[in-house]
């Protein structure tokens, strides 16, 4: 068994982007050069009140995060939060919102595998998700609700700080985690967003999580937006992953048994391995093991069990070298819920 989260992940990307419906219906009022192509740099657009309108289909390009929620940052869990996380590790992220087809919460349309919409209006902006509730910001001057019943995505607010939207979201539920690794967070996570339109094709985003009672201190990530000219939103319903989830069982913890292999053998695995729409994983030697370094960043330790079989402890995911005729490594194989993946060798 192997955990949910990278069968996530790779069912995704292999449809990736998923932008099908009315393909090539050219969006309305998008400015265009003299052939008819969409003109991404073109300034960004006003709306009738002057503020810059976000309005638009976007991807947005966190997938480094998605194992990661802190980045490049130094960021320490409280011990009850490093326990919890440890468990899930441990577990094949059997109680993953993803697993048991529930709202992903704060982290939504974050890592880029799904397009998300943004319709602007005077006094609210909406955020539409392929497969999560869609957010409501309140652009009225309300403040966010002192005692709030807890929900998946939150309460938002939102402010122009110049050409800056910025968006105050709290009174999330603790149900749902930061990453796909299974960092969790409490019903008193705060999350600031801060949204800027460049030009007609580029978004940049700033996202800012405080929860003081699960980490040492707040952190910030920062990723940008592209337009999807002339393609829509598909919508995405999960109706797999539910009547599954109870498959979901075992403890990777008992299956870490660590042996030292010679630092030649470690060498014959090392190399780069196309996993298709995820893109290039790199493993590298790091001391005395190997190391999985996904492709938009962040690094995870591989331990050996045997000279063929491998696990990464902190995604509680088995993976395995496969040899040619002449016992030269030509696959990485990531064995998940759905299948076996393989990545063939290209370096």
């Amino acid at each position: 068994m192997t955990r949910l989260i990278l069968a996530f992940v790779f069912s995704l990307l292999a449809a990736w982007p998923a932008t099908a419906q009315w393909l090539d219906y050219p969006t309305p009022d998008l400015p265009r050069t003299a052939d008819g192509k969409p003109n991404l740099a073109a300034p960004a657009p006003r709306a009738g009140d002057g503020k810059p309108d976000l309005s638009g289909l976007w991807m947005v390009s966190g997938l480094g995060y998605n194992f990661n929620i802190f980045g490049a940052e130094k960021v320490e869990m409280l011990p009850w939060a490093q326990a919890l996380f440890a468990t899930r590790a441990n577990t094949y992220a059997k109680d993953s919102p993803d697993s048991n087809c529930l709202p992903v919460g704060p982290r939504a349309g974050l890592f880029g595998m799904d397009p998300i919409k943004i319709v602007q209006t005077r006094n609210l902006l909406l955020i539409l998700y392929e497969d999560t509730p869609t957010r409501q910001v309140f652009l009225d001057g309300r403040p966010l609700p002192k005692d709030p019943n807890p929900t998946w995505m939150g309460y938002s607010v939102g402010h122009w700080d110049g050409d800056t939207l910025v968006v105050d979201t709290a009174g999330y539920n603790d149900r749902t985690w930061l990453d796909l690794a299974g960092r969790p967070h409490t019903e008193a996570l705060h999350v600031t967003e801060r949204y800027r339109r460049l030009d007609t094709g580029r978004l940049e985003l700033q996202v800012t999580f405080d929860d003081p009672k699960t980490y040492s201190r707040p952190w910030t990530i920062h990723v940008n937006g592209a337009l999807l000219p002339d393609s829509e939103l598909i919508e995405a319903v999960c109706n797999e992953n539910e009547k599954d989830a109870g498959r979901y069982v075992g403890d990777a913890s008992g299956e870490a048994r660590v042996i030292s292999l010679p630092a030649a053998t470690l060498a014959r695995y090392a190399g780069d391995y196309n996993a298709g729409p995820i893109g290039t994983l790199h493993v590298a030697i790091s001391g005395d093991a190997l190391s999985l370094v996904m492709p938009a960043g962040g690094s995870h330790r591989i331990v050996a069990r045997s000279e063929e079989d491998f696990l990464v402890p902190d995604l509680g995911t088995p993976v395995r070298f496969l040899t040619g005729p002449s016992g030269e490594v030509t696959h990485l194989r990531i064995t998940i819920v759905e299948g076996d993946i393989e990545a063939p060798r290209t370096k």
